[in-house]
């Protein structure tokens, strides 16, 4: 998948990038496959903002991708790659031998027509998935369990891959995306290969309308606020005023800690 430049015609056309959808073959999505979402502003039930910058976008329907490989020990055909407006991988459509349909993400090296299983005996190629201790060390995958059961959670998105670097009794050692490396089950799922789209992350929007599309509201920095508005803001011209940059409620911009302890399970932090 390549990345397409326009054309200058306008300002906003200037500098703006496209992926290239040449090779997705189906356009419409399989209706039994698809389901309502339902979109909420940022806010909770109690209809107060939680999350800041979100609002509007384009109608979507969310596409239901088989992320526990319910359909095991049976052949399925690679029928049609279609595009996901939810994430930024393009899905295959699975027609199995029992009649079953089923979405997956799409693995780079994988073409319409092709065959994949899901199963313990499963040759450990492009596509198939299989336990991780029955995957040969040094490969690379993808949709990985954190447990056996729980449904594929690990390296789901454009260009996403992990490499199994060893097996420890019941440990499998695997190198994430960010250069962590951490333990999971030997008895997780994963799916072999490294997802497509990884020319991603080189695309360039462009304009704002783009973003307004994607749902994602103007963020306004805290310097160009009134006091009232923002502890950065006020002041005759742009002022820093010697603090530290803070959040809009007066807190350190470096985050809150989300672990509350450390993982037994990483092994080496990512830098």
């Amino acid at each position: 998948m390549t990345i397409i430049t326009r054309r200058p015609i306008t300002s906003s056309l200037r500098g703006q990038q496209f992926l290239s959808h040449k090779d997705l073959t189906k356009k419409k999505p399989e209706k039994k496959l698809i389901a309502p979402l339902k979109k909420t502003g940022g806010r909770n039930a109690y209809g107060r903002i939680t999350t800041r910058h979100i609002g509007g976008g384009a109608k979507r329907k969310y596409r239901v991708i088989d992320f526990r490989w319910s359909t095991r020990d049976v052949l399925g055909k690679i029928v049609a790659f279609e595009y996901d407006p939810n994430r930024n991988v393009s899905i295959a459509l699975v027609v199995y031998r029992n009649g079953a349909k089923r979405y997956m993400l799409r693995p780079e090296e994988l073409n319409v027509g092709d065959f994949v299983l899901a199963s313990v005996k499963a040759e450990a190629k492009v596509g198939n998935s299989l336990p991780l201790r029955n995957i040969p060390v040094g490969f690379f995958i993808h949709n990985v369990e954190i447990a056996p059961g729980r449904g594929a959670t690990l390296a789901r998105s454009a260009g996403g891959a992990i490499q199994l670097l060893g097996k420890e009794g019941k440990l499998a050692i695997l190198k994430m995306p960010s250069g962590e490396t951490r333990t999971v089950c030997i008895d997780s799922w994963a799916t072999v290969g490294r997802l497509s789209n990884a020319e991603y992350k080189n695309v360039t929007l462009g304009k704002a309308g783009r973003s307004r599309h994607r749902g994602i509201r103007p963020t306004v920095r805290g310097m160009a606020m009134n006091p009232v508005d923002h502890p950065h803001g006020g002041g005759e011209g742009r002022s820093k005023s010697g603090s530290h940059p803070v959040t809009p409620w007066g807190k350190g911009c470096k985050g809150t800690r989300t672990r509350k302890r450390k993982s037994s399970a990483i092994l080496k932090r990512r830098k």
